[in-house]
């Protein structure tokens, strides 16, 4: 082959190769963009799937846990409460807690207040008892089972509960 055509050949041939080549690294980097685009929309378990609506309905709680109270002084919690989550953010509810083997004055204490749930089916709200010093109560929670389950901890204490949806 002569030199010359070889010559030729490698002026046209090499910024072919070197355009391929970064057409190649920019088309990488754009994918890898996408899927961490992808990747953060959705969370890390699969695509989104949780709204306020998720969890519309009634829930029975078992309740247990420490009151962390001031001076180290902790008191044992044990109870049940029923929850309705109207599906737009509010929530009624009554509850039966037991305070270190105290029962409560009251058979069943009502309550109410807001909740949020995220698309990554994680949570929170807030509950007010009237007559409870604690009030309000502000708790997170996760979903879970596809909406048949949620559980629940209290910010300021050592309390959580797991309830599962009312059929």
């Amino acid at each position: 082959m002569p030199k010359h055509l070889f010559s030729r050949i490698s002026i046209v041939t090499i910024p072919v190769i070197v355009v391929c080549g970064l057409f190649g690294l920019i088309m990488s980097a754009r994918s890898q963009s996408d899927s961490a685009t992808r990747f953060s929309a959705q969370n890390q378990y699969g695509p989104a799937r949780c709204s306020n609506r998720t969890i519309a309905g009634n829930y029975a709680f078992t309740v247990e846990g420490l009151l962390l109270l001031p001076q180290g002084v902790t008191l044992t919690v044990r109870g049940v409460s029923l929850a309705h989550y109207d599906g737009s953010g509010n929530i009624t509810q009554v509850d039966h807690v037991v305070d270190n083997g105290v029962p409560p004055q009251e058979e069943w204490t009502p309550g109410s207040g807001t909740y949020v749930v995220n698309s990554d089916c994680t949570g929170s709200q807030t509950i007010d008892i009237p007559g409870n010093p604690a009030s309000p109560i502000k708790l997170h929670f996760v979903v879970g089972a596809g909406g048949r389950e949620i559980r629940q901890v209290v910010d300021t204490n050592a309390v959580t509960a797991i309830g599962s949806r009312v059929d």
